[in-house]
């Protein structure tokens, strides 16, 4: 099993969906929930705020974890200008998938690696756009009250139902609409000697 309390990996995460992710590399890893302000900073950019806040988790947790590598990531969705996170309501998941229908969504995922072992981090940020289908009034409300997608950026779980919303998937890797992008973490992971094909 990946998760171990001495693994010298630590995913700065509660998400269940991040753990599942991660596990497919079969690394030991322990978890580690950071608790941060996620509120946007006036006139921040979408990318410095998915790339403060994924550094900001690593570095939340990093005084537990001196010698460690630590997995810190954040996801917002980007759509006509606005930067929408977690929707928190039913209400607001509909009114996010009633703008969606029809129309391209760009999803950003900031992804940090901290190195608390020699004091370095890596960073990256990884672009994926989704193109909704049409969709009816019945289909967003049904959906939303199947899979009460309140905790996800873009109001829909791309590991469940979600699927069923897409008429297209544009991107290097489709990991990071769930919330880590495993392509650049590998890499990243290499970087600082834990690559999960070495010995």
């Amino acid at each position: 099993m990946p998760l171990s309390q001495n693994a010298p990996l630590v995913l700065a995460s509660s998400s269940r969906f991040r753990r599942e992710l991660l596990d497919r590399l079969q690394l030991p890893y322990q978890c580690h929930s950071p608790d941060i302000d996620e509120t946007p900073q006036a006139n921040e950019s979408p990318k410095a705020l998915v790339h403060r806040l994924a550094l900001g988790k690593a570095n939340a947790v990093a005084h537990y974890f001196p010698k460690h590598c630590i997995i810190g990531s954040d996801q917002i969705a980007l759509f006509e200008g606005d930067i929408l996170g977690k929707p928190h309501t039913p209400e607001r998941a509909y009114a996010n998938l009633t703008r969606f229908s029809g129309n391209r969504v760009t999803f950003l995922t900031g992804l940090a690696l901290l190195d608390t072992r020699e004091q370095r981090h890596y960073t990256h940020i990884e672009p994926f756009d989704v193109v909704f289908r049409k969709l009816t009034n019945h289909e967003i409300e049904r959906y939303v009250a199947l899979e009460q997608p309140l905790d996800s950026a873009g109001s829909f779980r791309m590991e469940g139902l979600g699927i069923t919303l897409f008429e297209a998937l544009e991107g290097r890797d489709p990991n990071a609409l769930i919330g880590l992008p495993l392509i650049a973490l590998c890499d990243m992971l290499r970087q600082a000697g834990m690559d999960p094909l070495g010995t």
